[in-house]
């Protein structure tokens, strides 16, 4: 200590903190703490939305082209059919994961003139896919669709050899 006048000089706030440095400290990391756990569960929720949107065009795509590989006859059967398929990234033998309802549709194609020759030797499918996901308990519905042209002289006869 430097002596001035006779007096010691007085050493003020050097050793430590305030209560008002604590608390502010603690509210800026509370603020920082809370955003970074935000964004994470956010991440993880935008993620498996993600992971479900791909599913479910996994699922149109294997859906549509068995379709263009069906013959002409097969073909007409399949309208109003109805399939499920279940989605579970984990494979745990007790849950089901993600389940997916399609439905697939014929109709005529609508982009070809009536007076084509060819216009009754093509069908226009229609698959829709809808599933719920949930996140923080709220039920989100989600619903795709897909379509393409069949033709009965298509590209499945080429791959079975033979036109019915």
């Amino acid at each position: 200590m430097k002596l001035r006048q006779g007096k010691t000089e007085k050493r003020r706030g050097v050793l430590g903190f305030t209560i008002l440095d604590a608390l502010m400290a603690t509210l800026v990391l509370g603020v920082v703490g809370g955003a970074f756990c935000t964004s994470v569960s956010c991440g993880f929720i935008v993620l498996q939305t993600t992971r479900e949107d791909v599913r479910a065009t996994q699922v149109l795509t294997q859906k549509l082209e068995a379709v263009r590989l069906c013959t002409w006859s097969e073909v007409s059967q399949l309208s109003n059919l109805t399939f499920t398929e279940n989605y579970d990234p984990l494979n745990g033998t007790n849950q089901l994961g993600t389940i997916y309802y399609g439905n697939i549709t014929l109709g005529s194609a609508t982009n070809i003139p009536n007076t084509a020759s060819y216009a009754g030797n093509v069908a226009l499918v229609t698959i829709n896919l809808n599933w719920t996901n949930y996140n923080r308990g709220v039920a989100i519905p989600h619903t795709r669709q897909m379509q393409t042209q069949v033709a009965r002289y298509g590209l499945q006869n080429y791959i079975w050899g033979a036109i019915q």
